[in-house]
């Protein structure tokens, strides 16, 4: 018989030194993310640092398409709850803004300046702000630290207010962290300072889905164990506790590129997103 028992915790959850040149990312992010930026501004599509707070990262974008939107998408970025903003991502908008969607982009108060139960309810204002921009139903996504962040916002705790949850139609979690408890055992907590309880507060995976939840678990095949394990056991849990839920490992993608797929209209990953 085969048991498993992880040692190393700090390598569990390292993704960049787990992959060939993974020192590239985010640097590559940042040129298709201004161009994308430059192109719809100059067609006037593009609404860049919209305040939806008064702090400092209390910012949005927000990407129109060509004719009156269908609906609005919200996607929100990753980087452990303490690395990165809103411009490295902009390019991701495209599949979602061709397929006739708005397309909201925040920034967010990074830890230790925040805790991670703030930040969650700073992504609660963000999409509450930006659905008074626009008509009809929403869609949100993240990214690792972005991917918990959404899927905590049709939690049964979620702090959304019930007509902005209410027009909530599908979300999908990109390697999404749902168990935030094996963080406290890595180098990650010197800035998240999470306790047991706040660990335990805010994991997805000890929640019930709130009403109507509709979650699609999405991961690279050549991520960490740790992804892959986690990305099934938010499906997993969330489908037994009576959610619509999803799960796919999608081959040859890593957790820098796993969010490709974004940029396009045709991609399994954008048709999931807007389903």
């Amino acid at each position: 018989m085969l048991f498993h028992r992880i040692t190393d915790w700090d390598d569990a959850y390292t993704n960049g030194g787990n992959i060939p040149r993974g020192e590239r990312w985010p640097d590559a992010w940042v040129e298709p993310a201004r161009a994308y930026r430059e192109r719809l501004a100059a067609d006037g599509r593009a609404k860049i640092d919209l305040a939806y707070g008064e702090g400092a990262r209390h910012r949005f974008d927000l990407f129109l398409p060509e004719t009156t939107p269908r609906g609005l998408v919200v996607f929100v970025h990753g980087g452990y709850w303490q690395a990165l903003d809103k411009s490295y991502w902009s390019h991701l908008a495209a599949g979602s803004v061709e397929s006739g969607f708005a397309v909201a982009m925040p920034s967010y108060t990074l830890c230790p300046q925040a805790r991670v139960g703030d930040i969650v309810r700073e992504i609660a204002a963000v999409i509450t702000d930006a659905a008074g921009e626009i008509d009809g139903p929403i869609h949100l996504t993240g990214h690792s630290a972005g991917g918990h962040l959404v899927t905590r916002m049709v939690a049964d705790t979620s702090p959304l207010p019930s007509a902005v949850r209410a027009r909530v139609r599908t979300v999908v979690s990109i390697s999404g962290v749902h168990d935030l408890r094996p963080l406290i055992h890595t180098n990650l907590n010197v800035k998240l300072r999470l306790s047991p309880e706040e660990a335990a507060a805010e994991s997805p995976v000890l929640m019930r889905p709130g009403e109507n939840t509709r979650l699609f678990c999405w991961v690279g095949g050549n991520e960490r164990a740790e992804f892959l394990r986690q990305n099934a056991l938010m499906a997993s849990l969330w489908l037994g506790l009576g959610a619509e839920t999803g799960a796919y490992v999608e081959p040859d993608r890593h957790h820098f590129s796993v969010v490709d797929g974004l940029a396009d209209p045709r991609h399994p990953l954008t048709l999931t997103l807007l389903s």
